[in-house]
């Protein structure tokens, strides 16, 4: 893809290498069948359903404040970008559809879902059947939980270590021949689907930069609030004070609220066991775990709906097929999850756009229940996290007591 520009060198010098590919993906879509990537273009999805692309219901929904925060700053940062370029767009002579917020939400979609990397542009590239493969959660060992019996291995395991990019992905560019490469990791059958690794990303994350989720992610990470004084004493990053899928805190969660157990005057002289991830006493292990399961369980029930309700909800997303029309489905909805659709709904959000025929306002509400129900999806594995860790924390009280 190539710009042909008369005077926006400065402004081209102002823009990202991301922005300015968004630029060139519009400028070709605006070729229309002359661009040599048309064939290309017409098997693109219509939308996406990544995180910029949420408006304020979509973004509530997710119902926890890191994942609004990181909603909104998605949505922050992409009208910002669009905002930059919008005066290079222009002397592009984009035709006026394209030079909208929407466009821009589309091109950053596609470029973000399924670009790939390269070693001489950060913004990466795009590679026709490169980008058909859906994707696998690497991991690394077993998903499972540990015996409670064996408390004092606790934590051992260091899953701070940050393992060879090449074994967390399944492809890659090579200079030596001068293409994309792509490797199975395992034999496939005839007619199986294959599979390919992108590199480890949380649920959050799979949402921010691809709009999907994996139901079972080994790289799952779900973060509880804590204190200032506990992030203080922590000598890893915010970012690494996590729940595991399965309910077991992280290594260094584990490490930090062992030692800010620790009375003050005793720290210094016992905190080298709390950093190489031994429990300091059995007194000090049952007061963390109680400590953990009290803070997930009100946080529980802080969050608006429950897992139970979140499953029925999910559900009936579920069976919307099975309605004659979206309209008749709603108002199933709407009686069984009032809160959900209330005075600012997601039917009136849908609908409420002036000038819209009935075919653009089925196709926007179908747009706006897909991204509602990833993030009630989203919210729901989150809540199922933490219940894990309470039922984790407790197995390991009641195992410490009876010792």
């Amino acid at each position: 893809m190539k710009l042909c520009l008369s005077h926006s060198t400065p402004i081209l010098l102002t823009l990202l290498p991301r922005q300015v590919f968004t630029v060139c993906l519009l400028y070709e879509i605006n070729k229309g069948k002359s661009s040599p990537w048309h064939p290309y273009f017409l098997h693109l999805p219509r939308s996406y359903s990544i995180l910029a692309a949420f408006g304020e219901l979509e973004t509530q929904a997710l119902q926890v404040d890191y994942a609004i925060w990181a909603a909104q700053k998605a949505v922050t940062k992409a009208k910002y970008e669009w905002e930059q370029a919008f005066t290079l767009m222009k002397e592009l002579k984009l035709k006026p559809p394209l030079l909208t917020f929407r466009a821009w939400i589309w091109a950053t979609g596609t470029i973000s879902s399924r670009t790939l990397h390269i070693p001489w542009d950060e913004a990466g590239c795009l590679c026709p059947v490169g980008d058909l493969f859906n994707y696998a959660a690497p991991t690394e060992d077993p998903d499972s939980f540990e015996n409670v019996e064996n408390w004092q291995n606790e934590h051992a395991k260091d899953d701070l270590d940050i393992h060879h990019s090449q074994r967390l992905t399944d492809g890659g560019y090579e200079e030596d021949v001068a293409a994309y490469c792509f490797y199975a990791k395992k034999n496939y059958n005839v007619g199986e689907q294959v599979l390919l690794s992108y590199g480890t990303y949380t649920n959050l994350e799979l949402l921010e930069y691809y709009g999907f989720l994996l139901e079972d992610n080994p790289n799952e990470k779900v973060f509880i609030p804590l204190d200032l004084d506990m992030y203080s004493l922590s000598c890893w990053p915010k970012e690494s004070l996590y729940i595991h899928q399965n309910g077991r805190p992280s290594f260094a969660l584990m490490c930090a609220l062992r030692l800010w157990a620790t009375p003050l005057q005793q720290r210094k002289s016992i905190g080298h066991l709390a950093y190489s991830g031994c429990p300091i006493s059995k007194g000090n292990e049952i007061y963390v775990m109680k400590w953990i399961g009290k803070k997930c369980d009100a946080l529980l029930k802080e969050i608006p709906t429950s897992v139970e309700e979140d499953k029925s909800l999910v559900h009936l997303m579920d069976k919307m097929e099975e309605y004659e029309n979206l309209g008749e489905w709603v108002k199933k909805a709407s009686a069984v999850f009032g809160g959900e659709f209330g005075d600012n709904n997601i039917l009136k959000a849908a609908y409420g756009v002036e000038g819209d025929d009935e075919l653009t306002s089925l196709v926007r509400t179908k747009m706006l229940i897909d991204r509602w129900k990833l993030a009630v999806q989203w919210r729901l594995m989150y809540k199922t996290v933490v219940a894990r860790c309470i039922s984790y924390c407790t197995d390991i009280v009641n195992s410490l007591s009876t010792q």
